[in-house]
Formats: structure tokens, sequence, C-alpha cells
């Protein structure tokens, strides 16, 4: 099902959602491949097909909808400790220690830069409850929030396969023009759900992200 923003955004508010959820906002993003880098090295993503085939189960079922679930439930938040609770519920579902440190990190950034900007004064929560909780306290729409943070996900890691395994730009691009309908069906799931819907099945994007934790040559944090 498609997300259909009935009223049109005021140009702030666009602008603010555009900054906050570009690759440019200073959430260290770029540091993590969320396991991408193992399975580039071990041939298992080795091309754009591969590449789009794993990036659309990890948005279908794997931390890209949970990710859009938790930022949901933040922003429907009453409170803080409802938040400090979704917190902790997100750093339990990470599969191991870079993942966990992956959604902290970028959390935390994230918190940082808007206290420094003075736009928001938060906990260095996981990154979907952060972007959750800022949202809402900007009056940004929920919808269009769920559309941006996944299409950010989607773009850091298709700029990840770009350089890694390796792939054209243009094939990056396509990458991401392919996963938008299912982009689209992954907000509009997670508009509609609450924590009871969370849980995932892209176990090969979780074994990744724990054998990244030892391999001898790294470049990225997960």
């Amino acid at each position: 099902m498609a997300i259909r923003i009935e009223q049109p955004m005021d140009a702030q508010i666009f602008l603010t959602l555009a900054r906050w959820l570009s690759p440019a906002f200073p959430t260290g993003g770029f540091a993590f491949s969320h396991g991408l880098e193992a399975e580039a090295a071990a041939g298992r993503v080795r091309d754009a097909e591969t590449a789009r085939d794993w990036l659309a189960a990890v948005l279908e079922h794997g931390a890209g909808r949970n990710d859009a679930i938790l930022l949901a439930a933040s922003w429907r938040a009453a409170n803080a400790q409802e938040r400090e609770e979704l917190a902790d519920l997100a750093l339990a579902l990470a599969p191991g220690a870079e993942r966990a440190r992956e959604s902290a990190a970028q959390g935390a950034a994230f918190a940082a830069t808007l206290e420094r900007t003075g736009e928001a004064d938060l906990p260095p929560w996981p990154l979907p409850v952060a972007v959750g909780a800022a949202a809402r306290g900007a009056g940004l729409p929920l919808e269009a929030v769920l559309l941006a943070y996944l299409q950010n996900f989607a773009a850091n890691l298709a700029t990840i396969a770009v350089r890694h395994v390796p792939l054209g730009q243009s094939a990056g691009q396509g990458i991401l023009a392919g996963l938008a309908p299912l982009i689209a069906r992954v907000a509009a799931e997670a508009l509609r759900s609450c924590p009871d819907d969370l849980g995932g099945c892209a176990l090969a994007s979780d074994m990744a992200s724990l054998e990244h934790e030892t391999m001898t040559t790294r470049i990225f944090r997960s």
C-alpha cells in the first residue's frame, strides 16, 4: 500500500526533514556497512542484482522494517520513559555488538548535532528512537519521516555497495529507483504498526554482521 501525504508540507518542515535525513547529516553512517562489507568480501554480494536482493531483504525483513516500527512508536510516545523503553528494545534487537554500536553511535551523533544547532535536547537514544522523538518535537509528519528515514537507510548502503562491491554510480541509483515501491510499502506498514509487530528474518545480513566482527581487514565499523 502506498502512503499518501494528504496535506502539503510547509517549506520549513520540508527543508528540516530533507536536512536531518540526508546522507550529509553528520550521524557517521558512512562508517557502518551493516555487514555488507563481509558479504562483498565473501563474494555473496557481487553485482547489482545480488546487492539489490540483499538490500531489499534488509529493508523488508530486517533492520529497515524494525527501525521504521521503532521510529513510529517513538514519534507517538507520550513521554521520555516510553522512549527509554524503546531504546532498550532497539539495542536488544541487534544481532551482535557491531550492529548495536551502529544504531547507538548514529543516534548519539544525531542527538549531539541537534543539540549543537539548538534544535532539540535529546538523550543519546538509538537512531530510530532519536529521529522519532526529534521529528515529533519539530512537528514533522510521521508519514514523510518514515519515507525519508528508509530512503536514507537504503541510500547509505547503496553507496557502500557502489564503492565496495564495486558497482557503477548508475547501477547504485538503479537499485534505489527499483526499491522505491518497497520503501513506500515498508513505510506504510510501519505507519500502522506498534511495538508488538517488531521482529524479522534477515538471517543472512545478521550472520554477515557477526562474521564482520572477526574479519582481519576491515574498513567499516559494522
